[in-house]
């Protein structure tokens, strides 16, 4: 049994091992942060802060509610880490509702409502969210990296310190 668990770490293409690499840049995106409120108002992408000078400097107004600034990133991704680590049940006990708790609640509601049939495809199902999940971690952990990679240059250069 030992054997099986040691081969799927070493696997690149396992799901622990997507996991980890995830759980591995948020973690290495909250050390290298020491103040994140220093990401308000940073838009996520250097093209969206180019576009907002431009308009800004063109008296067009912006529209903020379409952007996500940095700051507001950075605490998803670290609330996304928190429950990969911790499950549902820690959101369960302060009383909200993430995402994924409403979308599995919506996959339950789907299942227990729709024909008996759904259930009989569970192997179909399991690979279609499988894939899912690894297209949505790897996608997470390359915009860990990037925030990460983002604040240091951007601190570096002294631009976020207003």
């Amino acid at each position: 049994m030992m054997q099986i668990c040691q081969d799927s770490y070493c696997n690149k293409h396992s799901l622990l091992n997507v996991m980890n690499r995830f759980i591995a840049a948020a973690n290495n995106m909250d050390e290298t942060i020491m103040v994140p409120s220093l990401l308000r108002d940073v838009p996520l992408d250097e093209e969206d802060e180019a576009s907002i000078t431009q308009n800004n400097n063109d008296n067009e107004p912006t529209c903020p509610g379409k952007q996500r600034d940095m700051y507001e990133h950075y605490l998803l991704l670290k609330s996304i880490k928190n429950e990969m680590e911790w499950g549902l049940l820690k959101r369960e006990m302060t009383g909200g509702a993430s995402f994924l708790e409403m979308a599995v609640k919506q996959e339950e509601q789907q299942v227990n409502g729709g024909p008996a049939e759904d259930c009989s495809d569970l192997e179909g199902q399991f690979h279609f969210h499988l894939r899912g999940l690894f297209g949505v971690l790897s996608k997470l952990t390359v915009q860990a990296d990037h925030l990460t990679n983002r604040y240091k240059r951007e601190i570096g250069g002294g631009s976020l310190l207003r």
